[in-house]
């Protein structure tokens, strides 16, 4: 099974595309999600982000206060850098335990922080989907309300648009309408089943 990683900037449509993508079959397995299993009540992670910031980072219920936590990690990145320490190892294996169960040709690891985390010579192929910075903003302003200071907040603390390039094997300019993201999205879908029958994976890059 070849296994391979989706990254881009906040807002450049990773989940447009991995949704297109699951619709024509393809295993899906979204950091995100697998960050919110750990950091849910009753995890240890829950505790350890809590001893490392402070009990203000909890609720009274014993849930992460992500907002809280998002105020304080996008303004310091030697605090950020503290929280992926307790968070990244764990969705990585949680990620990986998942993936072992799965049988497909192919399987998409959706990581929005590949680059930052060092994890991209893990997997076979990296593919980026990238869209200019204005149009990021404008789609994170509609999606879900982020200012325009909020959003570069968050899109400084990522990795660059070149550092994204440099890991790549694969770039999606998500710039256009949602019928070319997915004609784009069907091309790179044949290609990776053909890389998947014609090769073997060895879940790293030379």
């Amino acid at each position: 099974m070849l296994k391979v990683a989706l990254t881009g900037g906040i807002g450049s449509g990773k989940t447009a595309v991995t949704e297109y993508l699951s619709r024509l079959g393809v295993p899906i397995l979204d950091a995100d999600d697998f960050s919110h299993q750990v950091t849910s009540r009753g995890e240890p992670a829950v505790d350890q982000i809590a001893e490392a910031f402070g009990p203000s980072v909890r609720t009274p219920q014993g849930d992460l206060d992500r907002t809280a936590m998002r105020s304080i990690v996008f303004t310091d990145e030697t605090k950020r850098a503290e929280l992926e320490a307790i968070v990244h190892p764990r969705v990585q294996e949680r990620m990986n335990s998942a993936a072992d169960a799965i049988d497909a040709p192919y399987i998409i690891f959706s990581i929005p922080l590949l680059i930052e985390t060092g994890q991209a010579d893990a997997f076979d192929r990296v593919v980026v989907i990238e869209a200019p910075q204005a149009l990021r903003a404008e789609r994170v302003a509609q999606r879900s309300g982020l200012s325009e200071e909020e959003f570069m907040a968050i899109d400084r603390s990522q990795a660059t648009s070149a550092e994204r390039h440099q890991a790549a094997d694969e770039i999606i300019n998500n710039d256009g309408t949602l019928p070319s993201l997915h004609a784009m999205v069907d091309a790179l879908h044949q290609h990776l089943l053909q890389l998947a029958s014609a090769t073997t994976p060895v879940n790293n890059k030379d």
